[in-house]
């Protein structure tokens, strides 16, 4: 995958001694912290809020149950996300979910992108934005990451701390994303401790896992982190995970018991017509010079694939570059082969490596039949941009194994058929083989199947195609609705 595993220790002599005083700074620092919180929350005092089942408040409560039934969250629930929020599909469709059930939503993260706009119009969501750590903590550099990793975290966790503890005001309950679990896991612990608020845990993957791809699967840090993570997962009163083989992993190995609740698209990704495709690809400045050729009836028709990426360690994006380097010269010499437009969209820390890359490519000649483009989207226009394509392509990875894309889930969501990495245990939980879509395990094999998909015979795409569309009548409040409430009842 070209992931170098293995990384020299680094910890040794003086290092170690730095790494060791940082590590007892931040516990002394939590332990003031903790001496300074606010009472504990008067749970008696937090109100209830009674909604039918539409989400619409109920003023006058029936003392009979008549019509919708009731439902009820009790009080503010505080969600966590130590990260950007408008890259959060996923909590944001959490705090969608508790305030049409009757909760408070307070929001607590980096808001450095897009959000979903009907969590900036609802009454009952109220963001907390977070002050982002400075640009010297977050560098890249494996010969320093020992020291500025704690001071990083160090920064974090008091304005987390502050966040939790004296911004956003009581709540029951506090549900976090997992990663990053440093020091998410260990502040909403200790704020949940001494204020007896409930603490869930939403597992999207294992926070030691992706360490591992920066130090090495040995690594000391990577040891620490994951006896962190299994020591605060017990901490939690309820968890839920992105995958059932996760769920089975935190039962056999953590010792604790998780339901699945599996992504689902939120409603603005969803299929749409042929004049409303063509309408999109007309005026989205990206394709607007391509829009007459993404048509049957074209004489020089071109496909058009897509993929989001977050430009990080655990999407080899050469893999996509090599099969597109592959699909062009096996297009030059049959010429039956529809031309490719490719469009990359998302933004991340190994973006300038691959625009390198593809510049080098275009310089040798090897995308002749091949135009990628890069391009970062308003939420509703990237909806329509996966159900105006062809063919959607996921090169996540799975540090864990267990995990899986959520860009796949709104690939489906929107109709469109898949081909993704699927060498890790928990991908055909998402997708089925040659059914909504394909897995591949190389270059070699992508390149294989996208000339198989856009070559004469298309039946296998209209098979996929009917496949992504059936998967896309599966909804996120559906699922929601199985494990959610539970989590944040009123009692």
């Amino acid at each position: 995958m070209g992931v170098d595993m293995h990384v020299e220790p680094v910890f040794s002599g003086a290092g170690s001694s730095i790494a060791l005083n940082l590590a007892v700074g931040i516990v002394t620092f939590i332990a003031l912290l903790a001496i300074t919180l606010p009472t504990r929350v008067d749970r008696a005092q937090l109100a209830l809020r009674y909604v039918d089942d539409d989400g619409n408040e109920l003023r006058k409560i029936p003392t009979h149950q008549k019509g919708p039934m009731k439902t009820k969250i009790g009080g503010t629930v505080q969600i966590v996300v130590l990260g950007d929020i408008g890259r959060s599909p996923r909590m944001q469709y959490h705090a969608l979910s508790i305030a049409r059930l009757g909760g408070e939503v307070s929001l607590i993260g980096y808001r450095e992108s897009e959000i979903h706009p009907d969590i900036l119009s609802s009454p009952w969501i109220k963001i907390f934005p977070l002050s982002a750590p400075p640009a010297l903590l977050s560098s890249s550099s494996k010969l320093l990451f020992p020291i500025l990793a704690p001071l990083k975290a160090l920064w974090q966790a008091f304005s987390l701390y502050h966040a939790l503890g004296y911004r956003s005001g009581p709540c029951r309950s506090i549900m976090v994303q997992n990663p990053p679990s440093i020091p998410t896991l260990a502040i909403a612990s200790l704020v949940c401790f001494l204020r007896k608020s409930r603490l869930v845990i939403d597992w999207h993957n294992f926070g030691y896992s992706i360490l591992a791809l920066k130090l090495g699967a040995s690594h000391r840090l990577v040891n620490i982190s994951e006896s962190y993570e299994r020591f605060f997962a017990k901490t939690a009163t309820h968890h839920i995970t992105v995958t059932n083989a996760m769920a089975r992993v935190l039962r056999d190995d953590y010792g604790v018991t998780a339901d699945a609740l599996l992504d689902r698209p939120a409603s603005h990704f969803k299929p749409i017509s042929a004049t409303e495709r063509t309408d999109f690809l007309s005026r989205l400045p990206e394709t607007a010079r391509y829009a007459e050729h993404f048509t049957s009836a074209s004489k020089t028709p071109r496909k058009l694939i897509v993929s989001s990426t977050s430009w990080t360690a655990d999407e080899d994006f050469s893999i996509l570059l090599d099969a597109l380097s592959a699909y062009s010269a096996e297009a030059t010499k049959n010429t039956y082969l529809p031309k490719i437009v490719a469009i990359i969209t998302g933004k991340g820390p190994q973006k300038e490596k691959y625009l390198e890359q593809i510049r080098n490519l275009n310089e040798e000649n090897k995308l002749q039949n091949v135009d990628i483009l890069t391009a970062w989207l308003t939420l509703e226009d990237y909806a329509l941009l996966l159900a105006s394509a062809d063919l959607g392509v996921s090169l996540h990875t799975s540090s864990s194994g267990v995990d899986l894309p959520m860009k796949v889930v709104d690939m489906f969501g929107a109709g469109l058929p898949v081909v993704g990495w699927g060498k890790f245990e928990a991908w055909p939980e998402l997708v089925k083989e040659d059914v909504n879509g394909k897995g591949f395990d190389s270059s070699q094999q992508l390149a294989k199947q996208l000339t198989e998909l856009f070559g004469n015979s298309d039946k296998l795409m209209k098979q996929l195609k009917e496949g992504a569309l059936k998967e896309s009548e599966f909804r996120w409040d559906d699922e929601w609705k199985k494990v959610g409430p539970k989590l944040f009842d009123g009692r």
